[in-house]
């Protein structure tokens, strides 16, 4: 493939026809190209400092029942917990001593007044006892602006609220039609956290059956286009236990859901120069150097898991999540080689926020 032609159609603003080129390389040397300017533009932009968010997975109770997640309502074979609030302080404790600078509550989606009451205590819970020297990040789902506006007010600066696929039929396809899985509630949720102040961030999932080429371009499009600040899009991985189970046979080799990923986070980070990109565990599950192949693409962000070891397996959102026995402290040796592997630094102590939001 010529050489002029791959960089001119990865210069310039990136249109529609000029993404679709880029997502359908196929020739090894053409996508090690893309990686590489990708790098390039984030190094030479926010700098190759890689952010750590702590996540703690505190609860898998769910009151959704999307279709290809682990966790869902439905799913009677998950041993459903809530972690003690002293055992989340502790991880908490845990990341500020490390020097994570940063941490992700993450749960199923609720919002019965019991849990967001509960979220509210946990963060005032938090602050106290880390000095409010921790940036939080939420990912606890669709909830009302009264809700988001109150988490934001007692010091959640983060919130991930993923759209999952931007294209509202694809979007019916993998949630059950009914208002509690609504594409257009989605939207609004995630309108109402950016206008409440909120870093918000989204994502979608690369690989899904039924998705096209044309989806994830759009995809790329509406993260662009969105005003969300941080980002963690990961390929699909299926669940036994899930209805888009069946549909396995339709999806595309594991690699080559890693290569699409890898893409589609070198592509974005060539159309959002100073917005914060995830490298996933999702990654991870599909290829063992899966968050090194993030980072060299673009991502700038890694988010080890400090969830009591006895919780992590029953966070099951999708089947081989890899370090499930291992204990915080094993986990972040492992991230620190990791990253510097792939000749970044490690942002100690750093909050992060993204430069976009800055800005």
């Amino acid at each position: 493939m010529n050489i002029a032609m791959n960089e001119r159609m990865m210069t310039g603003a990136l249109t529609f026809e000029k993404i679709k080129y880029l997502l359908l390389l196929d020739d090894k040397a053409d996508i090690a190209k893309l990686i590489e300017k990708a790098r390039q533009k984030r190094d030479t932009t926010i700098g190759n400092k890689v952010y750590l968010r702590g996540l703690i997975e505190f609860s898998n109770r769910c009151a959704k029942n999307c279709l290809y997640c682990g966790i869902r309502a439905s799913n009677s074979n998950v041993e459903r917990y809530t972690v003690s609030d002293d055992d989340v302080i502790e991880a908490a404790m845990f990341a500020l001593k490390n020097k994570y600078g940063s941490i992700v509550l993450q749960s199923g989606e609720r919002s019965d007044r019991e849990f967001t009451s509960h979220i509210s205590s946990l963060l005032q819970k938090i602050h106290e006892a880390t000095g409010h020297n921790l940036r939080i990040t939420l990912s606890c789902g669709e909830q009302s602006e009264e809700v988001y506006r109150e988490w934001f007010r007692l010091g959640a600066q983060r919130y991930l609220l993923r759209i999952e696929a931007s294209n509202p039929e694809l979007y019916k396809k993998i949630h059950p039609d009914n208002e509690n899985h609504s594409y257009n509630r989605r939207l609004r949720s995630l309108k109402t956290l950016i206008d409440s102040g909120f870093q918000t961030g989204t994502g979608v999932m690369i690989g899904l059956p039924f998705q096209t080429i044309d989806d994830l371009i759009n995809d790329l499009i509406f993260i662009r286009d969105s005003g969300v600040v941080m980002v963690g899009m990961g390929p699909y991985v299926e669940h036994a236990e899930t209805p888009l189970y069946e549909h396995r046979g339709k999806l595309l080799p594991a690699e080559k859901r890693v290569e699409l990923t890898l893409k589609m986070i070198a592509i974005l980070r060539l159309m959002r120069p100073t917005i914060n990109i995830a490298s996933t565990t999702a990654l991870q599950t599909l290829d063992e150097n899966g968050r090194e192949l993030g980072l060299r693409a673009g991502a700038n962000v890694i988010m080890p898991n400090i969830t009591p070891v006895l919780y992590k397996k029953e966070y099951d959102l999708y089947e081989g999540k890899p370090a499930l026995h291992d204990e915080p402290d094993e986990v972040g040796e492992a991230i620190e080689k990791l990253i510097t592997n792939v000749g970044c630094q490690v942002g100690w102590s750093e909050w992060g926020d993204s430069k976009f939001y800055s800005n």
